[in-house]
């Protein structure tokens, strides 16, 4: 995101109305939105190059992906991978938002006629139907949105695996991530959970420069804790280099890995790694009137933009 904003006008927005298609506490919602504005302007996003929204300060959000939501089918939404997904984790609050999340997702891009999205590979179902629905709309009513693309942040690290060994980190799945304010022991104590094996086994690497080598998988007599070690592995290559991650490869070959002693190096790591953002958060979280103004003037730039693309959209639909 701080690379992005160099090069391209972008938006970042708090998607809160998302954020309540699960269950919620709707005591604390209004705060933990403030505190990712927070957090952004903290990791050194700057509204003098960038824009930071609330979603559910924009109302046309919510207006176009109701107009958009009438040309769209409704099978293909029930299809799509992550709607089944999130029907399994919470099957007690099956709603309607959930299944209308990426008509809304659609909405969010194409309310600014985004063209480019900084999302991970997981995500690409619902930019296809983005596609659709900006091929659909354009085809009812003239040329109106670009189909967006997914664009591709770091080649490494654009997906984070999940502390679990398994998945991607998820705000949604308690024990799979570490947030940005976490204290040292709460860092160690998340990080002490990352299944690992025996410490001693085989290395299997993919085809690549010798300089470089990646793994493919560790062979060991736990396939489940072999896969927790190779999440450990990237996480040391994160924080603490390659080099470091290559010397506890060719110990785990050669001897035996003690994790406890990578664990708690690495939390060290992260811990570390986080400082300068913690005291930058400080100054933020101390300044209400600062972080006020930043997100007024961020409501009433994207308010300006969405409510032209919303003109364009009724006139075109025949609503005006």
């Amino acid at each position: 995101m701080l690379a992005l904003q160099d090069k391209y006008d972008c938006i970042f927005s708090v998607v809160d109305l998302h954020t309540i298609t699960v269950p919620y506490d709707p005591k604390t919602l209004k705060q933990s939105v403030r505190e990712i504005i927070i957090d952004y302007l903290a990791l050194g996003l700057d509204p003098k190059k960038c824009k930071l929204e609330i979603q559910s300060n924009i109302p046309q959000h919510v207006e176009l992906a109701y107009l958009l939501s009438t040309i769209y089918q409704v099978s293909r939404l029930e299809d799509l991978p992550t709607y089944k997904e999130k029907k399994a984790q919470y099957p007690k609050y099956i709603n309607m938002g959930l299944l209308y999340y990426p008509v809304l997702m659609a909405a969010d891009v194409f309310l600014y006629k985004g063209e480019l999205v900084p999302v991970g590979i997981d995500q690409e179902p619902h930019l296809e139907v983005m596609r659709e629905i900006a091929r659909k709309f354009n085809s009812m009513f003239g040329q109106t949105f670009p189909e967006p693309e997914r664009l591709e942040t770091t080649e490494e690290y654009e997906y984070i695996p999940s502390l679990f060994g398994e998945g991607k980190m998820s705000k949604s799945v308690e024990g799979s991530y570490i947030n940005l304010t976490d204290n040292l022991d709460t860092i160690k104590a998340r990080v002490a959970k990352i299944p690992t094996d025996s410490g001693h086994g085989r290395i299997q690497y993919e085809k690549g420069p010798l300089t470089e080598p990646k793994v493919k998988k560790f062979i060991n007599e736990n396939d489940e804790k072999a896969r927790g070690t190779a999440v450990l592995m990237e996480f040391v290559e994160l924080f603490e280099g390659k080099e470091r991650r290559l010397e506890i490869e060719r110990l785990y070959t050669t001897g035996y890995v003690k994790y406890g002693e990578v664990k708690n190096d690495l939390s060290e790591a992260i811990f570390k790694e986080l400082q300068q953002f913690r005291e930058k958060r400080k100054i933020f979280k101390e300044d209400s009137k600062l972080v006020d103004g930043i997100i007024n003037d961020g409501r009433r730039k994207c308010i300006d933009l969405a409510e032209e693309t919303m003109k364009e959209v009724r006139k075109k639909m025949g609503l005006i």
